[in-house]
């Protein structure tokens, strides 16, 4: 089933300075400043499910803004390893006082197979990493990996329409960055998987959306393409080879990232190196956390507002 109809989010605390209007929308008192903040009975959890949970940044921009905000919820980091995630995941939903989830790697392919419903965004993009407990109980899935590093990517002032992109990893992360970049107007797109059949999947999908977009699979080199995004895992581990031939990328096309261990991986300060301009990991989660928010039912928020109570270490 697809998810089209407005969230219908249960009626979960959210502080005692949070209120909600006729139509669901939290809305604060501008008086409020926030305080420390304190787990107790009343709190909503947000799990944050995948595995490993070290280079986890999600809870250190989150929480810091519940609290700046006097809303009484919780991000918390939870590791579950791909061989128990099936039997894990509707067992964690049995909670109580639980809202949803933020999902990442390596679950997010998984994740639409498991829940009630998913939207139009996750269903082309074959991933989910955000899963809500609607009023009734059912879960519904959705996706905004792939429009935060977009908007993440037009903020900085790089145009998409009609651009060529090539999107290495097509797993839980690369495959909405793929949808998102598809959708805001690159004129081709080259996917690459270690996994061959995860690249023709998605391109079988991207091209029943999008007819007119050109698709190419089964190369990673990057010569030629005005954009180039690493979305595989490479980078989070130290020696890990870079995930793909530098030397092959032009001085002036883009370069982005998506694994968030460090500010700057060894792809981006090879590409750097050359001169190109480029995105970082966490400019992706910056971007895509106000959708998440509003997904979750906890009002509007923008990108530099979350900068400024981040406490990711710089």
């Amino acid at each position: 089933m697809v998810y089209q109809a407005d969230v219908a989010v249960a009626g979960f605390p959210l502080g005692r300075k949070a209120r909600r209007d006729g139509r669901g929308t939290t809305t604060m008192d501008p008086s409020t400043t926030g305080g420390v903040h304190m787990i107790s009975g009343t709190t909503t959890l947000i799990a944050h499910v995948g595995d490993p949970t070290f280079a986890f940044k999600a809870p250190m921009i989150y929480n810091p803004w519940f609290e700046k905000n006097d809303i009484d919820a919780v991000v918390i980091p939870m590791g579950i390893r791909a061989t128990e995630y099936r039997e894990m995941f509707p067992l964690l939903f049995k909670l109580t006082n639980i809202r949803g989830a933020l999902v990442t790697m390596p679950h997010k392919v998984v994740t639409c197979e498991l829940v009630d419903e998913l939207t139009p965004t996750a269903i082309v993009a074959g991933a989910a990493n955000a899963v809500l407990v609607r009023e009734d109980g059912t879960l519904v899935g959705d996706q905004f990996d792939g429009a935060g590093f977009v908007r993440g990517v037009l903020r900085k002032g790089f145009a998409l329409e009609g651009r060529r992109a090539l999107v290495v990893g097509n797993g839980g992360v690369g495959s909405p960055i793929a949808a998102s970049l598809a959708a805001a107007g690159v004129g081709a797109l080259g996917l690459f998987d270690p996994v061959a059949a995860a690249s023709e999947a998605l391109a079988g999908r991207l091209g029943e959306h999008y007819p007119k977009l050109e698709l190419a699979t089964g190369s990673k080199d990057p010569d030629g393409y005005d954009l180039v995004v690493n979305a595989t895992p490479l980078g989070m581990k130290d020696g890990d080879p870079l995930p793909m031939d530098v030397d092959r990328i032009a001085p002036s096309t883009f370069v982005g990232e998506v694994v968030m261990k460090q500010t700057i991986t060894p792809f981006l300060a090879a590409a750097q190196a050359k001169g190109c301009p480029v995105q970082v990991g966490s400019d992706m989660l910056f971007e895509q956390i106000p959708a998440y928010l509003e997904f979750f039912g906890f009002g509007t928020v923008t990108p530099d507002e979350l900068r400024a109570v981040s406490r990711i270490p710089s």
